[in-house]
């Protein structure tokens, strides 16, 4: 019921909103890293100075007009010119609906394209990011075009997709990261049981280390995390095959003492302040997320979600506020 309810508020465009008015009070600051470029090259330069390497997404959420998307690519086009001035160890994560897609796809097309090409220019990694399954084979299809003209693109394969394992023997020669997933999909295209997601999960990260090009583990389970230390072990795969990935904000400690063990290490780094949505998945991801939150963003006495509702409360009786204002 909780990720249900996460999930509905992440899909509110009124609450994304207003959340961007009063910025990141309440609670979200800990698991973003910042709301400009500057703050966000900073926590970059924080984590490269323990050996780990970032992924960045500008966040944005609900983009249908062009001026937006447009303002979107200018902004990762001004993040990439960042990394490569201040010689940090990170790479781009966009989401296409966030340049474009849900408008026009030839729109997004040519946005992708341009930021690709800076980011080729730079030698810089641009992951194209996965969203709900309507926007999947679209998001493919981006894929399949600029890979025709650039090698430093890749994309997320989900674990809960029945046909996960077939959209990652289509792109094995490419940079893959691999994500349980995070949207509400329905039965018939996707495992709706934890156990049935995590086995899909260690099944296609298993074969794509054994098969594919360069594998992005991302997940906060640590007894995955330890499988695959088995697993790579037996087999002999190199460390340059593969990476570990997790959320900024989320087991800190864990991240530091991967990366010591000598294990390529990579944070996911979120930024700006269109973060509300962003946050409430991650809430409704998995329920070990709330505690993780709980742990670093509400006071320690706290139960998990009493204080997880009291932000979305605080939210609500600020939007109600905000509501009276303008009548």
């Amino acid at each position: 019921m909780l990720k249900d309810i996460f999930m509905s508020l992440s899909q509110n465009q009124f609450l994304n909103s207003t959340a961007k008015k009063y910025g990141l009070k309440l609670g979200a600051q800990t698991v973003v890293a910042g709301t400009n470029i500057p703050e966000v090259i900073q926590s970059i330069k924080d984590l490269n100075a323990h050996g780990i390497s970032c992924t960045v997404d500008n966040l944005g959420e609900f983009v249908f007009k062009e001026e937006e998307a447009t303002e979107a690519k200018e902004q990762i086009l001004n993040v990439i010119d960042a990394i490569h001035e201040n010689k940090v160890n990170a790479h781009i994560s966009l989401k296409p609906t966030q340049i474009g897609l849900d408008i026009d796809y030839e729109f997004c097309l040519n946005n992708l394209r341009e930021i690709v090409d800076k980011a080729h220019r730079y030698d810089i990694f641009v992951n194209i990011d996965m969203e709900d399954f309507k926007h999947l084979e679209p998001t493919f299809n981006l894929l399949d075009e600029l890979s025709l003209e650039y090698a430093n693109v890749g994309t997320v394969i989900q674990s809960y997709f029945h046909n996960a394992q077939e959209y990652l023997e289509r792109y094995k020669n490419f940079r893959i990261r691999l994500v349980k997933g995070a949207y509400k999909e329905s039965a018939e295209i996707a495992y709706q049981d934890k156990k049935d997601i995590d086995a899909n999960f260690i099944k296609i990260t298993e074969w794509h280390l054994l098969n594919g090009k360069f594998t992005s583990i991302a997940t906060h389970d640590h007894r995955i995390i330890n499988h695959v230390k088995e697993f790579v072990k037996k087999h002999d795969i190199p460390n340059e095959k593969f990476e570990f990935q997790m959320l900024y904000g989320f087991r800190k400690d864990m991240q530091l003492q991967l990366a010591s063990e000598g294990y390529n290490f990579c944070t996911y780094v979120p930024f700006g302040n269109d973060w509300y949505g962003y946050f409430m998945r991650r809430l409704a991801e998995r329920p070990q997320n709330l505690n993780l939150v709980a742990k670093q963003v509400f006071n320690k006495k706290t139960n998990t979600v009493i204080g997880v509702a009291a932000g979305a409360f605080l939210l609500g009786r600020m939007t109600k506020a905000d509501k009276k204002k303008r009548r």
